[in-house]
């Protein structure tokens, strides 16, 4: 199972420390599956130009390419300015219609204000939909008050977060399963 964590901004440092302990659980609990974190600080990805994904080199072919091959994403954003940013925008921009059909897509959100949860109900999920992802319903959301100092201090986010990744995890095995066996119905 390919799992691809997304850090969907260029500036900052919660939503990385959220993904960074997200992932070493994933890791941890599921030491089969393949992990691999896109920090879009650590890209240099350009802006959409309607090209097909499989057009675009360098760190923009890389990216596209890592979420497309994935069975499941965990995407890190945080809200600046009642939005997610506009990296994390750009990527869906980069990909296909139907980007994430047969994949799970989990969400975890960074934010300074509990308000900021209208976000994701209101911009997050009707992309992830429109693009035919299988939503994990059930989301991580951090507040600024969770964290000082760059580390996590609330403990029940940590156990949101370890829900998250069950949840995933179980949602993509269950897809793949049911996947697998209606494939096995055609005789070809």
């Amino acid at each position: 199972m390919k799992i691809v964590g997304i850090s969907g901004s260029i500036v900052g440092s919660k939503t990385r420390t959220a993904m960074n302990y997200t992932l070493k659980s994933v890791n941890e609990k599921y030491p089969a599956a393949e992990v691999t974190l896109i920090d879009l600080a650590e890209y240099d990805v350009q802006f959409s130009d309607g090209r097909s994904y499989l057009e675009y080199e360098g760190d923009t072919g890389f990216v596209t390419k890592t979420i497309m091959e994935a069975d499941a994403i965990i995407i890190g954003t945080p809200i600046f300015q009642a939005s997610i940013p506009a990296t994390l925008k750009n990527i869906f921009d980069l990909l296909p219609v139907n980007a994430f059909r047969d994949k799970v897509v989990s969400m975890l959100v960074t934010a300074g204000t509990p308000k900021h949860y209208l976000i994701v109900e209101q911009q997050l999920k009707p992309i992830l939909a429109y693009m035919k992802a299988q939503i994990v319903q059930t989301y991580v959301f951090i507040e600024e008050k969770d964290f000082h100092r760059k580390e996590i201090v609330n403990d029940d986010v940590f156990f949101r977060i370890e829900r998250l990744v069950e949840d995933s995890i179980l949602l993509t095995e269950t897809y793949t399963k049911i996947r697998k066996e209606k494939e096995a119905k055609y005789d070809f």
